[in-house]
């Protein structure tokens, strides 16, 4: 696999398909200036139907059709806000529409600004996959031939994969959600509640078009082209779903397959995952991904990761804007180990890992999984390769705290940023991980442990850690920042942004990772907590959080979220939290359907959409 793929959004180019306007994004056959309005017969071609094609795969973040605010975006993080690994961030009068989001406030006009532009960006992304469906069956019909066989299969698997992934999106935020098929003509149509498929109707659907999919998808990405799903995306799926829904044998079986005969594996290195160099996109560890694209040829920068464009250090710091999406003072001390026996403190000391109030600044004393510093920018730590993070890159800790988001940021060295747009330093070509090789590799212990099969689960937990302790935050910018070199003298002329963990030339932190023991993982609720809490340190600010809480019960949610707040709350973090209405369960299990779709789904004065319950 040679060739990697983008995608060049056409502004202006737009087709009306199911009474929805589409914006599409090209490939290289669609590499020609702006046409204005498409007749549908115009798509019913070899080209339409890839570029249909094309189009559902730029659902998978903000895009022309979908960007009015950033509920869109592919990772998630107005909503990771609303868990305890993040703030809002920003300052109160910035996004209150997030703000309502984190305080809880969900039924509230703001909150539902960005709770419809999600729905809206999800069905956006299943018309066009169902579109491409349908003008895949038109060719067939009236120009057979002009599609391979080869091709045909393998566009209808991606465009169910795609269908399925935008409803399990939906699905995991709203629960009871309708299903559209790409026979249906009514967009209406009322929440899934087919008594034939039994409880929970549409992840039944879901698991049909994975596995629909599975078997049309060719094992390698069609044409070469890096970013498209094959066989083993759409089965390492089905056993994420399976794992949502608490069908564990048949999700460890589903993953131990795409273990052992799959081609994923972990980066040798955790800066590897999270990475504007284009060496490592779409590498080893991508199951699905966002593909970001900038200097494309795009006139404003909107294939760059649009939806994570407000999630970057302020003013002060080399990306100049916007401060959002900060990382929560419980999630700083979430990385705190235990310095004897190398593991979290909140495994080994569950009652006091979360006392700290301080700010975790620079300092050798401390002793910190590496993972903190390549998923938390903090003061006089290096930042990747930028220099030094000092106080001006935060736009107001004293509302959104002393932390900026890292992982989404590109590497200097990386050239991944735009160089057009409202903002160009904002907008990068990091591609957005929606599902990775150690997620599913932390789901299949989470399904070990369940099933009892505690050393699978240790085995599994500790290749995550084992990789973790290869590589901490280096100088990375030793040559070029003077205040760096000013701080840690020893840092002169050294531009390596990874070191092993115990370099010499690391003195903000201690970093140290262990793996468990077989004693730690003696019993079923212990090794069930230590993989709760590995997934965190892993997926921490990937947007996957708030959905593991709800995932482990509404009763845990609670509980976590009620422990969270009371420390919080207090006057040297967050006193604003005092306004967040406290998790309750069915309440919070999902959020609220958006009031302006159950308005719109009327038929002869009645709702067809019913709204979740306690809304």
């Amino acid at each position: 696999m040679t060739n990697s793929w983008r995608f060049k959004v056409l502004v202006g180019t737009a087709c009306l398909l199911v009474g929805l306007a589409i914006t599409y994004a090209c490939s290289d056959f669609l590499d020609t200036p702006a046409q204005g309005a498409l007749e549908e017969a115009a798509l019913i071609t070899k080209d339409g139907v890839e570029g249909a094609l094309i189009a559902a795969y730029r659902s998978l973040d903000c895009n022309n059709a979908t960007n009015g605010n950033w509920g869109c975006a592919a990772s998630n993080w107005p909503l990771a806000s609303t868990s305890d690994d993040a703030y809002k961030g920003a300052e109160a009068t910035d996004q209150p529409q997030a703000t309502k989001l984190e305080l809880y406030a969900w039924s509230s006009d703001q909150a539902q600004d960005y709770l419809d532009r999600k729905w809206a960006s999800m069905y956006e992304g299943v018309a066009r996959a169902n579109a491409t469906i349908r003008f895949l069956e038109k060719v067939s019909q009236a120009k057979p031939g002009a599609i391979s066989h080869a091709d045909s299969i393998g566009i209808l698997g991606e465009a169910l994969f795609l269908r399925a992934h935008y409803h399990f999106e939906l699905w995991r935020m709203w629960g009871n959600v309708p299903y559209y098929f790409a026979t249906d003509s009514d967009y209406r149509k009322p929440n899934d509640t087919d008594a034939a498929r039994g409880a929970d109707s549409v992840s039944k659907l879901i698991l049909a078009d994975l596995q629909a999919a599975a078997g049309l998808l060719p094992a390698t990405p069609r044409n070469g082209d890096k970013g498209r799903v094959t066989s083993w995306t759409a089965r390492a799926y089905k056993g994420r779903v399976l794992a949502y829904t608490h069908q564990y044998p048949a999700a460890i079986a589903t993953f131990d397959s795409v273990i052992a005969f799959g081609p994923y594996a972990l980066e040798l290195s955790f800066d590897h995952v999270w990475t504007g160099f284009h060496q490592f996109a779409d590498a080893k560890e991508t199951i699905l991904a966002y593909q970001a694209s900038v200097n494309d040829g795009e006139p404003n920068g909107n294939n760059s990761n649009y939806g994570e464009r407000l999630n970057l250090p302020h003013s002060g710091s080399p990306f100049k804007c916007c401060g959002f999406h900060q990382p929560s003072q419980n999630l700083a001390n979430f990385y705190a180990v235990n310095s004897v026996s190398g593991l979290p403190k909140a495994f080994t000391d569950p009652a006091t890992w979360n006392n700290r109030d301080s700010v975790w600044v620079a300092s050798p004393t401390d002793t910190v999984d590496p993972r903190m510093d390549w998923t938390i920018g903090r003061r006089w730590v290096p930042y990747k390769d930028w220099g030094m993070e000092d106080t001006t890159w935060i736009r107001a800790p004293g509302y959104g705290g002393p932390y900026s988001p890292k992982k989404n940021a590109q590497e200097k060295a990386s050239g991944a940023v735009s160089k057009v747009g409202w903002q160009p330093e904002q907008e990068n070509g990091v591609h957005i991980h929606i599902f990775r090789y150690a997620d599913l590799l932390l789901l299949d212990a989470e399904a070990k442990v369940e099933t009892n099969d505690l050393a699978g689960a240790l085995a599994l937990v500790n290749q995550i850690r084992a990789r973790a302790a290869v590589t901490g935050q280096g100088c990375g910018a030793g040559s070029s920042n003077a205040a760096l070199r000013l701080r840690y003298p020893v840092c002169k002329d050294d531009d390596r942004m990874a070191v092993p963990i115990n370099d010499t030339t690391i003195k903000w932190a201690t970093y140290k990772v262990s793996p468990y023991t077989a004693a730690d993982f003696a019993t079923q609720a212990a090794a069930r907590e230590a993989v709760k809490i590995e997934r965190r340190l892993e997926l921490g600010m990937e947007g996957q959080r708030l959905f593991d809480l709800r995932r482990y019960g509404g009763s845990y949610a609670a509980q976590v979220m009620s422990t969270y707040l009371k420390a919080e709350t207090t006057s040297v973090r967050r006193p604003y939290k005092s306004a967040q209405v406290g998790y309750g369960s069915p309440l919070n299990d999902f959020y609220p359907i958006p009031t302006v779709e159950i308005d719109l789904s009327v038929v002869g004065g009645v709702k067809r959409l019913n709204q979740n319950p306690g809304w």
